[in-house]
């Protein structure tokens, strides 16, 4: 059975307003995307506790309504900041065990060896504080929430101080505490980069309320949310399977949805996961399948979902491929194909960036 963590907030804080109603997976990663301003570490303050209005619910277990408010420090929460907030008189093992040791023996369902072996941590346990890279400060930050037990992980931009390669680091054990551990996370940032590559669920805030939730690929391919998401990553996120790999050719054959995919030669086992990314601009259309030899190897069918705004010199068009693609055409192209929505339609995909599965784990 799907368990949900349910929550609905209707606050003022420091004159900003946030009205939410969500109903989200309690299980894999869910990101709260949005511009600054639009509410997103005030949603998290709200699913800590911090704010006693409004109600809470994870798994069919009530953590705050009308009648039941259970209190920051006794829920079972974990949290990740921009900073480490690590005591520096405190070196890796004892920072890692200050919140363990606070909790209550009958209720500790993770321990210091577990989260050592997943955060790759064995061989930083005496070093003091100072002399940590960032990356490394983040992970013992994450091992420190993760020794609390939690039954939910809020991250509020935990990378955003890092630089690109501790970023790198670090998003492989994101991933790695969701599949090993199976905690649920509320991750917050407004980096498309970590989007792409971490999460499985979407939330995007605007002005305090939810534009739209959802799968992440469902989201991306949203025709009316093409300003949030930004045009340089507009388009579909598919999740596919590696099939086999052709050699000579340099090509790894993909499974998405009962069609094929080629990509250039990837270094990942059959059967193994590969998370990609089509931009709305590399997809063209055709009504019918080419007649003879093609320079262009991936051709999907699709149909018709949905048409945007027909002005201006483009328009975008969501596909139905099994799960949502997108396609930006000409106003021209589509008057010359006389697209209707149910129709069946060839997907000519020109361009495919791989988000490895060495990046997702």
């Amino acid at each position: 059975m799907t368990e949900f963590l349910k929550a609905t907030f209707k606050v003022n804080y420091l004159g900003f307003a946030l009205d939410v109603d969500l109903k989200l997976p309690a299980s894999g990663i869910t990101v709260v995307f949005g511009p600054s301003g639009s509410g997103k570490t005030t949603l998290l303050r709200c699913l800590a506790g911090l704010e006693k209005s409004g109600t809470m619910e994870i798994a069919g277990e009530i953590w705050q309504n009308e009648n039941i408010y259970i209190p920051v420090n006794q829920r079972a929460i974990g949290m990740v900041f921009q900073d480490s907030r690590l005591f520096p008189h405190l070196n890796v093992r004892d920072n890692l065990l200050y919140g363990y040791k606070r909790k209550p023996v009958d209720s500790r369902r993770l321990h210091l060896e577990e989260v050592m072996h997943v955060l790759a941590l064995k061989n930083l346990m005496v070093r003091g504080i100072e002399k940590l890279s960032g990356g490394e400060k983040q992970r013992v930050a994450l091992g420190r929430a993760l020794l609390t037990s939690p039954k939910l992980l809020l991250m509020d931009e935990p990378l955003a101080a890092l630089d690109a390669q501790r970023k790198t680091e670090i998003i492989p054990f994101i991933r790695k505490i969701e599949k090993e551990l199976s905690i649920p996370i509320i991750y917050v940032t407004h980096s498309m980069s970590e989007v792409l590559q971490l999460v499985d669920t979407m939330v995007i805030l605007k002005e305090g309320k939810v534009v739209k939730w959802g799968p992440v690929g469902k989201v991306f391919a949203d025709i009316q949310l093409r300003n949030a998401i930004g045009d340089q990553h507009s388009g579909a996120v598919l999740d596919t399977t590696v099939l086999e790999h052709d050699t000579e050719f340099g090509i790894t054959r993909l499974d998405f949805m009962g069609q094929e995919l080629s990509v250039p030669l990837q270094s990942i086992p059959q059967g193994k996961s590969l998370r990609v990314h089509i931009h709305s601009k590399d997809v063209s259309l055709a009504t019918q399948p080419p007649d003879g030899l093609t320079s262009v190897l991936n051709i999907l069918k699709t149909k018709v979902k949905k048409i945007g705004e027909n002005v201006g010199y483009s328009v975008d068009i969501e596909l139905d491929a099994g799960r949502p693609l997108l396609a930006t055409i000409t106003r021209k192209s589509l008057s010359n194909l006389n697209l209707q929505v149910g129709q069946p339609i060839y997907a000519f995909i020109k361009a495919i960036r791989m988000i490895h599965d060495s990046e997702r784990i």
